[in-house]
């Protein structure tokens, strides 16, 4: 890949040619971020290129996968530009191509469509973060461009072209980096939220992916999820007949598919044999069997139409991950690692090094359970 800033190879708009997959539920505290950066990771271990897109205002996904001086080097470049884009088109060609050759946020690449400003032509490198795994970090200003969307929606249903490039902004941005990176896939880290932006990233995502905790919680975050899609998959299908055919190439060929779901850091019962087919403790097995018929109940058919029952039935990879996390995740933020890459990492401290080394193969074994979760995942979008 070459540093700094690239050129458009080929003009607007650009083919869509990986697969882009949306984390989301709309509940906090699920491992939706750890259950992006160890699958992103995942992934990249199984020979795939992989671009993760950190949406959610919060940047947990930025603050897992970058050190602070990093993050805070890229959004100080960018803090004179954020109340007013224009103030960038003011620079010199020489000090906006010294900014671009620079990766930035994600919220500085849609900044332009949020001002109505036009795109510049460089695409600013993506943070690398492993060998097969790059990053277009997050910004805690996002949620400026959530109201713009606001602003601009009903005019979508008017075919209007600012209004039109602000839904379809995250999209293009996406496809631009896998067209000229090519990546295979793209993930999109999201808040928990049921508001425009994220109305926005599901209805442009070809995927999504629901982690859940074993609790009632979540059920009810399957069953909010379900009603959003519903009206968001109406709204979209109406948004796109109204659109000439040169503007429904912005759009995905189809309305997000699921994926499946997952359960995170569920207790497992520590006695054999085990007492349920999950091997999960009594109380978090009683809200966990209920997840494939709330999503049944909750999911539009036509929407995991691809899945098979037993799909439903199981979580994405079965209990491969399940019951993995525990408090592992915690020492990876603080190296900004997989879990799996801590026993063979330089530079640890000596508790965190005694830590990791009473509980070796705990951590090393999550290699394994995740390249079976993404295989899985593999497996279910071929059937798309």
């Amino acid at each position: 890949m070459e540093e700094g800033a690239r050129r458009a190879t080929t003009g607007q708009p650009y083919e869509y040619c990986m697969f882009s997959i949306s984390i989301f539920n709309n509940k906090g505290g699920v491992g939706k971020t750890t259950l992006t950066f160890h699958f992103a990771h995942a992934l990249a271990d199984l020979g795939k290129k992989v671009l993760v897109v950190d949406l959610d205002p919060q940047c947990n996904l930025t603050i897992l996968a970058m050190s602070d001086r990093s993050i805070f080097g890229i959004w100080d470049a960018e803090d004179a530009f954020m109340p007013d884009f224009g103030a960038f088109e003011d620079l010199d060609l020489e000090d906006r191509d010294k900014l671009l050759s620079k990766p930035r946020s994600t919220h500085f690449l849609l900044k332009s469509a949020e001002d109505g400003l036009t795109d510049f032509e460089e695409t600013p490198q993506p943070v690398r973060i492993g060998s097969s795994i790059w990053l277009l970090p997050g910004r805690l200003t996002l949620h400026s461009y959530e109201d713009k969307i606001g602003e601009r929606w009903s005019n979508c249903y008017k075919g209007d072209p600012l209004a039109i490039r602000t839904i379809t902004q995250i999209r293009t941005i996406a496809a631009r980096y896998a067209e000229e990176y090519d990546f295979d896939f793209v993930i999109f880290d999201t808040s928990p939220s049921l508001g425009m932006l994220n109305r926005v990233i599901l209805s442009m995502t070809d995927g999504f992916i629901i982690p859940c905790l074993p609790d009632k919680f979540s059920l009810y975050g399957i069953k909010n999820i379900g009603n959003a899609l519903a009206r968001w998959k109406s709204e979209f299908e109406t948004i796109l007949s109204l659109q000439a055919s040169t503007r429904r190439r912005l759009f995905p060929r189809h309305f997000v598919r699921f994926l499946g779901y997952t359960i995170y850091n569920a207790r497992p019962y520590r006695q054999n044999p085990p007492i349920n087919r999950w091997n999960l403790a009594s109380g978090h097995f009683h809200f966990a069997q209920q997840i494939p018929e709330t999503i049944r109940g909750a999911i539009p058919e036509e929407i995991r139409a691809h899945l098979t029952d037993d799909d439903i039935n199981e979580p994405i990879g079965g209990t491969a991950v399940m019951h993995t996390h525990n408090t592992l995740p915690n020492i990876a933020q603080k190296y900004h690692q997989p879990i799996w890459k801590l026993p063979s990492l330089s530079g640890l401290s000596k508790a965190d090094e005694n830590t990791i080394r009473i509980n070796r193969d705990a951590y090393t074994r999550t290699r394994q359970q995740y390249a079976s979760f993404a295989e899985d995942v593999i497996d279910r979008i071929e059937r798309i």
